[in-house]
């Protein structure tokens, strides 16, 4: 009785403090740090405690977005946006295949599993070469080096999100006669669904800084043109700009990604669902 006495006022205080300070969105409080860091860097400049020609104000890169604007900066977002579409799309579908023959057979795992994990250690630079030499200077290099990029991430969250599916799981089902087929689709599929969204996630991410590396070799067009022609008329602003873009862009595809898997595994009952 004392001690609930005693806790009552706590709780009491508790909630007025509450309604005093609201807790503040997610999405808020994830906009907190780019805010601060904004507006560091624009009071960095305007003081003259950061020069401007290495790193121009916030506000000036936002002029510069703008006048990118009126002069064609959106067909470069929309080519670098279809680039990794379908870049990405390719690389992803192939992942999943071979993914999920890694993971359902050890046979297949051990003809293909070590030369895959040997390829993923290669630089995303160290294909442009290559990729030129044997498609040419047009939009097939690009394409493949997203895909390339957009790959191993995903072919490695679908091999291990089917190899570490529970066996538990995987008794229960054979308990109810369950054929392969109905093991796979029933038992396995959803059991590694988490793991498989994360190897989407991480290869987005990576499908859009291998479409970088790709527009920066060979392209008249995208956002990875726009760095490289920053670069060389020695514009900070426009470099600056195209990679604000791409954290905007990448943000934006991540959140889609996101939410498809939100909508897909509202089933699960984990602790970041609570």
């Amino acid at each position: 009785m004392a001690r609930d006495m005693l806790a009552a006022p706590a709780q009491a205080n508790d909630t007025g403090v509450r309604r005093k300070f609201p807790r503040l969105p997610r999405s808020a409080l994830g906009l907190l740090l780019p805010v601060l860091a904004l507006l560091a860097a624009e009071l960095g400049v305007r003081t003259g405690a950061i020069p401007a020609n290495l790193l121009p104000a916030p506000s000036d890169i936002g002029a510069t977005i703008a006048d990118l604007a009126r002069q064609g900066l959106a067909g470069h977002v929309l080519a670098s946006t279809v680039r990794v579409a379908i870049g990405f799309a390719g690389g992803a579908l192939l992942a999943i295949v071979l993914g999920a023959a890694v993971g359902l057979n050890r046979t297949v795992e051990s003809l293909l599993d070590p030369t895959f994990q040997a390829l993923r250690a290669i630089p995303s630079l160290a294909w442009v070469p290559l990729l030129l030499l044997w498609l040419g200077i047009d939009e097939a290099p690009k394409l493949v080096l997203i895909g390339i990029g957009a790959f191993f991430p995903v072919y490695m969250g679908v091999a291990s999100g089917i190899r570490d599916v529970d066996r538990k799981l995987i008794d229960a089902a054979r308990m109810y006669r369950l054929s392969r087929p109905a093991l796979a689709r029933r038992v396995l599929l959803p059991a590694a669904l988490p793991a498989i969204f994360t190897g989407l996630r991480n290869g987005l991410s990576l499908a859009w800084m291998f479409m970088v590396a790709a527009e920066l070799i060979a392209a008249s067009r995208g956002l990875g043109y726009l760095l490289s022609d920053g670069r060389e008329t020695s514009r900070a602003d426009i470099v600056l700009a195209a990679i604000v873009l791409l954290a905007v862009l990448g943000k934006a595809s991540d959140n889609l990604m996101q939410r498809l898997e939100t909508r897909l595994l509202a089933w699960r009952d984990s602790y970041a669902t609570t």
